[in-house]
């Protein structure tokens, strides 16, 4: 059975290795089948073989999810990665501390330069690296200079929306938020942007107002790999900006999106197969993952809008704790995003004005 990944504590050098979930897939499902064949469909779909075989948001590794496609976890956002003849493309680019070892990784897999970097957000942990790793890469043009390493081409391409490269920019006289080699250098305002690379058509499609104002989904469909960003987040409840563009309806309208593009491993469900769904953080998923997540934030939120009829205020709305049920696993008392503040933002998006 595959090795798992380290449990080093954050901060802390652990070894990057890559794991491939196929085999350890196999291994799970033959250990199983042997002991518990009753449970043989439910170790054969990748979301719970996933579970047990990654570690926490904090342990970097490398993980092989398809012959061709890699996800880097840790160091930051989930970070994916699709390798082939023309180079590699990676969604999202981690944190900003991490570029070194996300480079390093990346060159344990391949020597193929870095074509593409595609945001699915404008957060830190998601656009961090852009400067850095896009300098470490080649677009494929020929006529924009030079990368750091000295090859023709310039740096690699940067790809999001419209309304990322806003965030990440200023307007003129005032200052950015983030320096003009990490904004994005291509951007769409249409629902998608499609590209064929590495024999692979990639759609990058956007999904406004769910976690905030910029948010996409890249879907590989030869690889049949999407990866969600900040929409799907197997740790916590889903972050919604409500003063960056964030709503609960545009939430719930993103992840409706993702059960409709991901296929389960139907009728065959003792075979290894489906749409797999890379998360901000977590796990690898299935579709029946996110049906179960899509399904828990729909509950949630129709909670909340029974409590607002009934005339309950903020206040009275959190102490009826409305995520009862689902609080042990994905709420959070403390930190950055606390269960109170998921239930503020799904409050200001069913009462605001329209």
């Amino acid at each position: 059975m595959g090795e798992a990944i380290s449990n080093s504590p954050a901060g802390k050098q652990a070894p990057e290795r890559v794991y491939n979930l196929e085999r350890m897939k196999l291994g799970l499902v033959a250990f199983f089948c042997a002991a518990l064949p009753a449970a043989f469909a439910q170790v054969a779909t990748p979301g719970p073989t996933a579970r047990q075989n990654q570690g926490g948001g904090d342990d970097f590794g490398v993980y092989q999810v398809q012959p061709n496609f890699y996800m880097i976890a840790g160091a930051g956002g989930n970070i994916g990665v699709q390798i082939g003849r023309d180079g590699v493309v990676l969604v999202d680019s981690g944190a900003p501390n991490m570029s070194d070892r996300i480079l390093a990784a990346i060159r344990k897999i391949t020597d193929a330069p870095i074509r593409y970097i595609i945001n699915t957000s404008a957060d830190i942990d998601h656009v961090g690296g852009n400067e850095a790793i896009a300098k470490a890469g080649e677009n494929l043009a020929s006529d924009q200079g030079e990368n750091q390493s000295g090859s023709k081409g310039g740096p690699a391409s940067i790809l999001s929306t419209e309304a990322v490269l806003d965030r990440l920019s200023a307007p003129t006289g005032k200052q950015s938020a983030f320096p003009v080699a990490a904004w994005p250098t291509e951007t769409f305002f249409s629902n998608q942007k499609a590209m064929y690379l590495n024999r692979e058509a990639i759609v990058v499609t956007a999904e406004p107002n769910a976690h905030g104002d910029g948010d996409a989904i890249v879907f590989f469909r030869r690889s049949d790999v999407i990866v969600a960003g900040e929409i799907l987040d197997m740790t916590r409840f889903p972050v919604i900006d409500v003063d960056k563009g964030g709503s609960i309806q545009g939430e719930v309208a993103a992840l409706n999106h993702l059960v409709d593009l991901a296929v389960p491993s139907v009728p065959l469900i003792w075979e290894d197969g489906g749409t797999y769904v890379i998360p901000a953080r977590g796990f690898i998923c299935d579709q029946a993952d996110i049906v179960e997540y899509r399904d828990m934030i729909t509950i949630i939120r129709d909670n909340v809008q029974a409590l607002i009829k009934k005339g309950m205020t903020l206040e009275q709305i959190k102490a009826a704790n409305p995520t009862k049920g689902f609080r042990a696993q994905y709420g959070r008392e403390s930190g950055p995003w606390t269960t109170d503040m998921f239930v503020e933002a799904i409050y200001k998006g069913l009462t605001a004005k329209k």
